[in-house]
């Protein structure tokens, strides 16, 4: 069942996340946004190890509509190297793939 895929996503803080996951949801991009909250982050940037509090997302949307969500995530995205990656759907119930199916895209 790849036709549907989750998108994973970090944004800096709620706000961004809300506004990002608000205009995507709008734009048709994803079917629905799970805003999960506030995780704490340890990653190395620019030759450093650096640590801070992001707020993590779940996207779900179509397998064929994942890299236009992607690029749009990219051009909302405050971080010059935004994370968003698929994560491929192998089950879910008919009534949840038909949902995500209607609701992403044109």
């Amino acid at each position: 069942m790849t036709e549907i895929v989750s998108v994973y996503a970090v944004f800096a803080d709620e706000e961004e996340a809300r506004r990002v996951g608000r205009t995507i949801v709008d734009e048709r991009h994803a079917a629905c946004v799970n805003i999960l909250g506030a995780c704490r982050s340890i990653y190395r940037w620019q030759g450093k190890v650096e640590e801070s509090e992001e707020v993590a997302a779940i996207f779900k949307t179509t397998a064929g509509q994942a890299p236009l969500l992607i690029a749009r995530i990219a051009e909302l995205h405050s971080y010059e190297v935004p994370a968003a990656v698929v994560w491929p759907i192998a089950e879910a119930p008919e009534p949840y793939r038909a949902w995500v199916l209607a609701n992403s895209g044109r």
